[in-house]
């Protein structure tokens, strides 16, 4: 398959007679997949009511089937066809954060949506992007889009369109490059189907942001218990990982350059990921830095970049400082433990 590529100036007021637009749009209406920037990461789009055009999003990603889909959609009222009832809860959510970085999981109209998104369950998973190629290319449409990340499975996902064209290029229909995602993480999932919201899936709306609006919410046991396995989309499996070993080291500096020591003596070519203020305490085969230690969001935003660097770089060891675990630095270390497989150095 050859993949098509359009350049499309996501600063430039876009209509959907935009002829990129309109091709990428025509191609989702044949039941092709296409991927798309979002204000999170690139999307890998097809419509979900197709089941044969969704089954293609499966097979171009080799993601597992189990995994439910996210719904983009462009227009609140789109919602009316898909969604079944919509909790007052999620009513002001949606009118803080939409269009936003927020995907709600909600009851599903049955048999409006393929089944391949839903995984068979009750629910799906919906947002409303906030990037004006992403709502262009849906509008024109006129369909729910069901778009996870646009990488294979486990990779990191991705925030250029270069990413996406290294992964899936000769895989899917088309690629609208709009140029570098803004947030860098996937949007936060929060469902809203019970008395109290869960925290499904952190991401680039912070949990306290949230409960700001809605009050206390929960946080779903398998994104702090070892023995418990995530619901959410992309939460389940290895993902987000590099092809060399990432582990997650606490104690400093100069506890993580004493693990690159060790493994350097070992022969093994390592990778040290840090952030601006820390750069020039490290030597290693190769130094990453992902954004500022004192801005999570601009490490959030250079994360999955940084974790691709390091295929590039051929290193056959990563060690990653660690974060803290509040506002988006939630999301970071929740990639970071997936990326890594829960390989935490104390």
């Amino acid at each position: 398959m050859k993949t098509r590529r359009w350049f499309v100036d996501s600063s430039a007021e876009l209509s959907t007679n935009n002829p990129q637009i309109t091709q990428a749009a025509e191609l989702l209406q044949q039941n092709e997949v296409v991927a798309f920037p979002t204000e999170t990461v690139y999307g890998l789009g097809a419509n979900a009511e197709n089941t044969e055009a969704v089954a293609k999003i499966y097979e171009a990603k080799g993601r597992p089937s189990d995994n439910p889909l996210i719904v983009h959609i462009s227009d609140i009222g789109q919602l009316d066809r898909i969604i079944s009832y919509i909790p007052e809860t999620a009513e002001k959510l949606m009118r803080e954060f939409w269009p936003g970085a927020l995907t709600l999981v909600l009851p599903c109209k049955p048999g409006m949506l393929s089944p391949r998104v839903t995984a068979g369950l009750s629910t799906v998973a919906i947002r409303m992007p906030d990037h004006p190629v992403a709502l262009s290319v849906i509008r024109s449409a006129g369909l729910p889009i069901a778009a996870p990340s646009a990488n294979l499975s486990g990779k990191p996902s991705p925030t250029k369109a270069e990413h996406v064209a290294h992964d899936l290029n000769g895989r899917i229909a088309g690629i609208v490059d709009g140029g570098p995602t803004g947030i860098g993480v996937e949007s936060t999932v929060l469902s809203c189907t019970g008395e109290q919201p869960v925290l499904l899936r952190p991401g680039g709306v912070t949990k306290e942001q949230i409960e700001a609006i809605a009050g206390p919410i929960l946080v779903d046991k398998g994104l702090t218990e070892d023995d418990e396995i995530p619901i959410s989309p992309g939460m389940k499996y290895t993902h987000y990982a590099p092809s060399a070993p990432l582990a997650i080291a606490e104690g400093g500096a100069a506890r993580i350059q004493e693990l690159a020591d060790g493994y350097k003596r070992q022969g093994k070519r390592i990778g040290i990921l840090t952030t601006e203020e820390n750069a020039g305490l490290y030597h290693a085969d190769f130094i990453k830095v992902c954004g500022k230690r004192a801005d999570l969001e601009t490490v959030a935003s250079s994360l999955y970049d940084a974790l691709r660097s390091f295929d590039e770089a051929e290193v056959d060891m990563i060690i990653s400082e660690s974060f803290p675990d509040t506002g988006v630095g939630l999301a970071v270390m929740n990639r970071l433990m997936k990326a890594a497989g829960g390989t935490v150095i104390r």
